[in-house]
């Protein structure tokens, strides 16, 4: 799969920053508690998000990278406000200039920002009703915020349809009549239904097959630029995120550990659990295949409920020495944009992806 150009020719100053933030988390903290007994007495909490602090640009597409279980889709559901953040604040800059905390508004408060603010689920099989109608699914957001009903609706669902890449005619069908790649692209019309400015995509072509995943990606791409919209890409997938995202964010057990444009994860990585997941890149160039080393982290991921002390990467860490095992790295700016949470950033030469 080739990588997106302006990903990796365009220096920190040149990705799309003139219109400034569109939304900023501080602190963002998700915990979820941890009960026992008969009286559900609480002993403990999951810390899902831990402390996130990061900037989305207007227009951009910023990927959120990481394992399995790193907190990544919590993350993406605090922001839709799908889950009610422990503690924190998600800064969104309305089009007038206005700051709005999306994390402190409740219950009514909150349904105009749900137009602005979507998402796109992973699975596109239990993410849409069996029972309703692609019209009843995509128009639902249009009936409840009251913006179009009747032949209106219809029309308004049939365009998007087509903007999706499907026939406007589908409108009467149920979800069983479709294809996996076919159900993403319905959920994709129904996020867009509402024209938002900012669109969380949680691992949104990870079910599908590789060349359904590509068209899906292709189809993200231009209705970015049709509709303008800033996109938080949810992924596992390092191969997808080089393709399509402008910076990277990496996440560990709820931290963020790296922050940088695509072109400077890829190529300089300025943190141990960073280069582990480049390692693991496929090299579609067989000249390349036997270049490097696949980095293979020894352990079991931290804990969520009962962290290390210290840098939570260094149980796994070939790198590790004494002070990181009791001192806790903070997340800091190394320059050129970048932002790595690792005591010795300086001083080590880290392996990125030849030929990117």
């Amino acid at each position: 799969m080739a990588s997106r150009e302006t990903s990796h020719q365009t220096p920190e100053s040149s990705i799309p920053t003139k219109a400034g933030p569109l939304l900023e988390l501080k602190n963002l903290k998700m915990y979820f508690p941890i009960t026992r007994g008969l009286f559900h007495r609480v002993v403990g909490h999951v810390k899902a998000v831990d402390d996130v602090s990061l900037t989305i640009r207007k227009n951009e597409t910023l990927a959120l990278v990481g394992e399995s279980g790193c907190g990544k889709t919590t993350l993406g559901r605090c922001i839709v406000r799908i889950y009610d953040p422990t503690a924190g604040a998600i800064n969104f800059v309305e089009e007038n200039g206005d700051v709005t905390d999306l994390a402190a508004l409740q219950g009514k408060s909150m349904k105009p920002y749900r137009q602005a603010v979507r998402m796109i689920f992973q699975d596109p099989y239990s993410s849409l009703n069996p029972r309703m109608t692609v019209l009843q699914i995509v128009g639902e957001p249009l009936k409840r915020h009251k913006i179009a009903h009747g032949t209106e609706l219809e029309d308004r669902v049939a365009d998007l349809l087509h903007k999706v890449g499907l026939r406007p005619e589908y409108i009467h069908r149920y979800p069983h009549a479709f294809s996996g790649g076919e159900r993403q692209r319905i959920g994709i019309a129904r996020a867009l239904a509402l024209y938002p400015r900012i669109v969380i995509a949680d691992e949104s072509v990870s079910a599908l097959d590789v060349s359904v995943q590509a068209q899906i990606l292709n189809l993200l791409q231009d209705l970015q630029a049709e509709f303008h919209l800033t996109y938080l890409f949810v992924a596992h997938d390092l191969s997808v995120v080089e393709y399509l995202s402008d910076r990277v964010a990496v996440m560990y057990v709820g931290k963020l550990v790296e922050l940088g444009t695509t072109a400077q994860i890829f190529a300089e990585p300025k943190h141990p659990y960073t280069e582990a997941l480049l390692s693991a890149v496929p090299k579609p160039d067989p000249r390349l295949r036997d270049t490097g080393a696949r980095i293979r982290l020894t352990g079991d991921v931290a804990d969520n409920a009962d962290p290390p002390n210290g840098c939570y990467f260094h149980p796994r860490c070939r790198y590790c020495q004494d002070r990181c095992k009791v001192e806790e790295p903070a997340f800091r700016d190394i320059g050129q944009g970048r932002r790595s949470a690792c005591h010795f950033v300086e001083e080590l030469q880290l392996n990125g992806v030849k030929g990117v």
